[in-house]
C-alpha cells in the first residue's frame, strides 16, 4: 500500500529590506525568527524565539520551473497512475501565493504550477498510445462562504455574482457532492489553458493597502483524469486539487473597512476552520468540516476514497516574506497547532482510512479475485 503524507515547502519572497531577525537555515530545512522584547509592547514575558523545520526551504533565487519540478512534478506522476493528490498555496497577502500556483501574465517563464501541470499531464499522455484519457477540469472559487463555478460557459463576461452558485449535498452514504459545479473537458494542453484563462478571469480581485492586486477569495483548480488502457473495461479516475488559498493577515493590521474588511473577516474565518480540521484529524476528535465551505470542501477532497486513492499525496507550500514589518504576520502563519501538527494530522488520519476501506473492499470480492 502506498503512503499518504503531506509535505511542507517554504517558498521565501526576495525582499531589497530582509529583516536581521529571520534566519534562514537552507541546508537544514530550517526558519528561525527572534522577535525583540522591544516588539512586543507592554507585555515582555512573551515567547521571543520561534524555530520551523520544513520538507525543504526553497532557495530565494528558485526558478517557476524548478519550484514545479520540486513540489508539484511527483505529487502530478502519481496522479497519472491514478491517485489522488493536493497542493495548497497558503501565506498572507502579497507574500506570492497566486504567482507560485498560477504565475505571472507577461513572461512565459514565469508561468506557476497549473499551467505546467497542464502542459506535463498531457505531454505525458502523448506517450502512452496504448491508453485512452479523458481530462476534465474544474475550477471553484469560495467568495465570503459562498461557491461559484468559474468555469460556466454561458457567464464568461459576466460578475461573480451572476455565476452559478455552488452548493454542498450529501448522499445517503455520507458522501459530500457539489452541485452546480462544472467539469469541462480538456481534449488538449490548449483547451485545457483557455479553460483556465477563463476561470481567472472570473475570479473575484479587489485591493487591500497591502496588496492592490489581491485575491480575496479561495480557488480550487481540479484536474480530473480517467484512463482506459486498450482492450480493457478498467477505467482508473484520479484527481488533482491546486489551491490557491485566500491571503491570511490579521484584520486590524491591513487598514481596510467596508466590504473589503467583511472580506478579511470572512477569509480569516475559514482559514480559522481548517486549522481546527487539522488539529482535530490529529487528536482524533470530531472533525468540524462543515463550519464553513472552505472545510466542507477539504472533506470532499478527503473522504471521497475510492480503491485508487491508498496512495493522496497532500503537500503546502507556505509563502513567506522575511521583512522586518512583516515578523509578527509571518509567526502567526507558521506557530501553533495547525501547522505544527500538519504533518502528523494528516499522515496518520489518510493511512487509517486507506486501510479500512481496502480491508472493506477486500472483504467484499468474490474468493477468487481474493489475494492469496
Amino acid at each position: 500500500m502506498g503512503k499518504a503524507h503531506i509535505d511542507v515547502y517554504a517558498r521565501i519572497r526576495p525582499t531589497k529590506k530582509p529583516s536581521p531577525h529571520v534566519q534562514i537555515d537552507y541546508a537544514d530545512h530550517a526558519i528561525a525568527v527572534h522577535i525583540p522584547k522591544h516588539d512586543q509592547g507592554l507585555i515582555n514575558n512573551q515567547r521571543e524565539n520561534y524555530q520551523f523545520a520544513f520538507t525543504r526551504v526553497l532557495d530565494q533565487s528558485i526558478t517557476q520551473e524548478a519550484v514545479f519540478e520540486t513540489v508539484a512534478q511527483p505529487v502530478v506522476d502519481s496522479v497519472i497512475e491514478g491517485y489522488n493528490g493536493t497542493v495548497f498555496a497558503y501565506g498572507q497577502t502579497g507574500s506570492g501565493k497566486t504567482f507560485t500556483i498560477t504565475g505571472g501574465a507577461e513572461r512565459y517563464v514565469d508561468r506557476g504550477i497549473i499551467p505546467r501541470t497542464l502542459s506535463y499531464i498531457f505531454g505525458k499522455i502523448a506517450e502512452k498510445a496504448d491508453t485512452a484519457y479523458e481530462v476534465r477540469v474544474s475550477y471553484l472559487e469560495i467568495y465570503n462562504e459562498a461557491g461559484y463555478d468559474l468555469l460556466d460557459p454561458s457567464h464568461e463576461t459576466k460578475g461573480l455574482e451572476d455565476l452559478p452558485k455552488v452548493t454542498l449535498q450529501e448522499d445517503h452514504d455520507g458522501r459530500i457532492h457539489l452541485r452546480n459545479l462544472s467539469a469541462q473537458l480538456a481534449r488538449n494542453e490548449e483547451e485545457a489553458l483557455n479553460l483556465l484563462f477563463v476561470g481567472d478571469t472570473n475570479r473575484m480581485i479587489s485591493e487591500t493597502p497591502m496588496n492592490m492586486a489581491s485575491s480575496r477569495s479561495h480557488c480550487i483548480f481540479t484536474i480530473s483524469i480517467e484512463a482506459r488502457p486498450s482492450g480493457s473495461d478498467v477505467v482508473r479516475r484520479s484527481k488533482l486539487h491546486l489551491v490557491d488559498l485566500a491571503g491570511s493577515e490579521r484584520v486590524k493590521k491591513t487598514g481596510i473597512e467596508g466590504t473589503v474588511l467583511r472580506e478579511a473577516r470572512y477569509i480569516n474565518l475559514s482559514l480559522h476552520y481548517l486549522e481546527q480540521v487539522i488539529v482535530a484529524l490529529q487528536e482524533k476528535k470530531f472533525v468540524p468540516y462543515r463550519n464553513s465551505m472552505m472545510t466542507s470542501r477539504v472533506a470532499l477532497v478527503s473522504n471521497r476514497l475510492e480503491v485508487n486513492e491508498e496512495f493522496d499525496p497532500k503537500l503546502l507550500v507556505a509563502r513567506l516574506k522575511a521583512e522586518v514589518r512583516e515578523l509578527k504576520e509571518e509567526i502567526q502563519l507558521l506557530r501553533g497547532d495547525g501547522y505544527e501538527r500538519a504533518v502528523d494530522a494528516l499522515t496518520a488520519d489518510e493511512r487509517v482510512r486507506c486501510e479500512e476501506l481496502v480491508e472493506a473492499w477486500l472483504r467484499k470480492r468474490p474468493p477468487t479475485l481474493r489475494p492469496r
